[in-house]
C-alpha cells in the first residue's frame, strides 16, 4: 500500500524543486502557485518521515535522502509518461501504409520506443520506418517517399509541408574536462581548436550561421561527419565543439571527459519538429506528433535536465 500523502502531484513538484533549486522556478513548471509548491513539498516530507531537501540554504539543495529518494522519483515519472503514451495513441489500424523517417540523433532512445509504439498500433498496415541525416529527410518527404519526416528545421519555408513543432534544442558547448580553466572559456577557446560538424550536415550549417552572424571565426583544421567521433575526440582532449543537449546525451559514453558550458557566443537553438505533406490527413500526424512530444520528455529532455539542470526553460517541448 502506497503511503498516505504520497501523490504524483508531489513527485513532480519534488523532481522540479530537485532541477532547479527554486520554488519560483518549480511553480512555473509546474502550473502551482509558490505557496502550494511549499505545501506540496512539506505533504511528500511528512509522508516520508524525512527532509528531502535543506530549507536553510538557497537555492535549495538535497538532503542524503533526497538524493536517494529523486532517482526513484524520475523512475516512477517516466514510467508513468511512457504508459500515457502507450495508452494516447491511436488506432491506426485503418492505414494500408505508413513511412516514417526520423534523423539518427534520435537512434538511442526516442526511435526504438516509438517504433514499437506505432508498430502495436498498426494491426493491419504496412510500416516502414528509416533514419537519414536532416537534408536527406526532407528530400524522401518532398519526392513522397515518406508520410511523415521527424527533423530539425532547415530554416527555410518548405512549400506543401506543415509543421508540427516538438521541442527546442538549444545549442551547448563542450570541452575536453578540466579544459576550462582560470582563463575561462574564452581563453580555452583561443587554446584548443574548433571541432566543426561536416559542412554537409544541417546542423553545422545551422553553427556556421550563428558564428557568422556574430562575426566569429576560428581556425578550420577538423571537420567531422560522425557526432559520436567528434564527441570522443573532444573527451580525448583535441578540441572544443558546438553541439546540443540531446546530441550529448547520444554522447554517454565520453561524458566522464567533458564539461559543459551554455553557449559563449549568444543563445541560439534549433528547433525539432515533426513534418508532413499537407495532402496527408491532419489527424494521424497530430497523434503521432503528441505521442512524440510525450516520448522525448520522458526518455530525452529530462534525463537531460537532471544532468544539466540550467538548461531548464531552455530545453522543452513545444508545440501541442
Amino acid at each position: 500500500m502506497v503511503t498516505k500523502g504520497l501523490t504524483l502531484r508531489g513527485l513532480e513538484v519534488f523532481e522540479a524543486l530537485a532541477r532547479t533549486g527554486s520554488v519560483a522556478q518549480a511553480a512555473e513548471i509546474t502550473g502551482l502557485s509558490q505557496p502550494s509548491v511549499s505545501q506540496q513539498l512539506r505533504n511528500l516530507e511528512n509522508a516520508l518521515g524525512t527532509d528531502l531537501v535543506d530549507h536553510g540554504r538557497r537555492p535549495m539543495r538535497l538532503t542524503q535522502a533526497g538524493r536517494s529518494f529523486l532517482a526513484r522519483a524520475e523512475s516512477v515519472l517516466a514510467e508513468l509518461q511512457i504508459a500515457q503514451s502507450e495508452l494516447s495513441v491511436m488506432d491506426l489500424g485503418h492505414l494500408s501504409t505508413l513511412s516514417i523517417g526520423l534523423i539518427d540523433d534520435f537512434d538511442n532512445d526516442l526511435t526504438p520506443r516509438l517504433a514499437t509504439l506505432l508498430a502495436d498500433s498498426l494491426t493491419r498496415s504496412k510500416f516502414k520506418l528509416i533514419t537519414l541525416p536532416s537534408l536527406e529527410i526532407f528530400e524522401a518527404l518532398a519526392s513522397q517517399r515518406l508520410h511523415l519526416a521527424v527533423s530539425a528545421h532547415s530554416g527555410e519555408v518548405l512549400e506543401g509541408v506543415v509543421e508540427y513543432p516538438l521541442v527546442q534544442d538549444p545549442f551547448i558547448l563542450v570541452a575536453p574536462k578540466g579544459g576550462v580553466t582560470n582563463g575561462g572559456v574564452e581563453a580555452a577557446l583561443q587554446a584548443l581548436p574548433f571541432l566543426r560538424y561536416a559542412r554537409e550536415q544541417l546542423i553545422s550549417r545551422q553553427i556556421e550561421s550563428h558564428l557568422a552572424r556574430q562575426q566569429l571565426q576560428f581556425e578550420e583544421r577538423f571537420e567531422i561527419g560522425s557526432h559520436l567521433a567528434l564527441m570522443a575526440m573532444v573527451a580525448r582532449g583535441l578540441g572544443w565543439a558546438i553541439t546540443t543537449p540531446l546530441g550529448y546525451m547520444r554522447a554517454a559514453r565520453f561524458h566522464e571527459g567533458m564539461d559543459v558550458y551554455p553557449a559563449p557566443f549568444g543563445e541560439f537553438s534549433r528547433t525539432i519538429s515533426l513534418f508532413t505533406r499537407s495532402d496527408w490527413s491532419d489527424q494521424v500526424p497530430r497523434e503521432v506528433a503528441g505521442m512524440t512530444r510525450r516520448l522525448m520528455q520522458s526518455q530525452m529532455i529530462e534525463p537531460a535536465l537532471s544532468r544539466l539542470p540550467w538548461l531548464s526553460g531552455q530545453l522543452k517541448v513545444i508545440g501541442g
